[in-house]
């Protein structure tokens, strides 16, 4: 109709960008990056090769594998300034928070172009990626207590992380695990967080400055903090058997059953067998309750939502399995949102970069709907609103 603004909000459906690295097909349930169906890369790709897939368009050969593997070494250390800093940081302050200011706060230490912006290069983006599961385990050390522990140079991203919590060298099945959710949590096209860093490059701003944008738009709930919010869930309901009694009680409240349904996925998302497999396997080695208990939760879930909201299917999504899974390797339920910015980061960075090789700045249109015209008023004859 002539003279009709139709607006979309949340910019469901929409066409905002192109992109080269990841399609994501929701009715069919479908994820591929560069082409390579999601579970295939799962099943036999290193979260390294992932990285370098994103960056530079091809899988690996064994010799840029290895170039790649020494980059990322050469690159985990933390600047000594900044883990001075972080000592100095108040324990009880969130771990989102600490990992979006040192990411800001690594920009400080990169190099500068001769302008005096920061390089957004892959050489840039390596360091980030390399950087930032050292900024969450120093940090997960410091707030406990306890020094920092030095990546090691022969470790893969997944086993220098779990050997810079515990200073042990991790178990083959928890390295497999982390691993796996690297690659699975890499990329997802044009998500709030990618969006953000790109929205974010599009005004030339250096590539830290986007990372800093992508993982504060992370921590939100219906984003990236969904997975401790599950954890929370499955603490509080305890045993299968009370899941119904909860799920509903939740539901009447108008809450969420957070780690359920997805904004593109109508069917189960693709990255959720992955993990559940990954919880199970874990559970075997640790605790299988809580394997157990989400897989419950899920059923249940699932059964109420169809029951009250007839005609839609609502599934589990990447966050949910996630939980149990993060929660087996011991890594605290508030750090969740960090382990997703680890893997992350390898798709902020190859879409900023991509944003950046044919730039137009991002700036949106919105329909107005305060007032119409008004009369400027003298402040003496400004007559006091009244509420309501």
């Amino acid at each position: 109709m002539s003279g009709v603004t139709v607006v979309d909000r949340g910019l469901e459906g929409v066409i905002v960008g192109a992109t080269e690295l990841t399609k994501v097909e929701g009715p069919e349930g479908r994820l591929t990056y560069r082409g390579y169906d999601i579970d295939d890369l799962a099943a036999h790709a290193t979260f390294e090769e992932v990285c370098h897939l994103l960056l530079f368009g091809q899988l690996p050969t064994t010799s840029q594998l290895e170039d790649l593997g020494v980059r990322l070494a050469a690159n985990r250390a933390l600047p000594k300034a900044l883990l001075e800093w972080m000592q100095s940081t108040p324990k009880d302050a969130p771990p989102m928070d600490v990992l979006r200011t040192n990411v800001s706060g690594l920009a400080l230490f990169a190099p500068q172009v001769e302008s005096g912006a920061h390089a957004s290069n892959p050489r840039s983006a390596i360091a980030l990626i390399a950087k930032t599961p050292t900024l969450v385990a120093a940090w997960d050390r410091i707030r406990r207590g306890l020094q920092p522990i030095d990546p090691l140079p022969n470790l893969s991203s997944a086993a220098n992380f779990l050997y810079m919590r515990t200073g042990r060298a991790p178990l083959p099945e928890a390295e497999r695990a982390l691993d796996m959710y690297f690659v699975l949590l890499a990329d997802h096209s044009y998500n709030a967080s990618t969006f953000a860093a790109r929205v974010t490059a599009s005004t030339r701003a250096d590539i830290f400055a986007a990372a800093t944008s992508a993982i504060a738009t992370l921590g939100g709930d219906l984003h990236g903090g969904a997975p401790g919010k599950v954890m929370k869930m499955l603490f509080e309901i305890g045993e299968p058997e009370k899941a119904e009694t909860y799920v509903r009680a939740l539901l009447g409240r108008g809450e969420r059953v957070m780690g359920m349904g997805h904004r593109e996925y109508k069917v189960r998302d693709p990255r959720a067998a992955h993990l559940e497999a990954s919880a199970r396997t874990l559970g075997e080695v640790t605790d299988p309750k809580w394997h157990a208990l989400a897989r419950t939760l899920e059923d249940t879930a699932a059964a109420v939502l169809r029951e009250q909201k007839p005609g839609r299917e609502i599934h589990a999504n990447v966050e949910f399995y996630t939980a149990p899974t993060l929660h087996a390797l011991g890594i605290p339920a508030d750090e969740f949102t960090c382990m997703f910015a680890c893997a992350r980061m390898a798709g902020w960075t190859a879409h900023v970069l991509e944003q950046l090789a044919d730039n137009r700045l991002i700036r949106p249109q919105a329909s107005y709907t305060g007032p119409g015209p008004r009369s400027w008023e003298p402040l003496g004859r400004r007559k006091r609103a009244e509420p309501g």
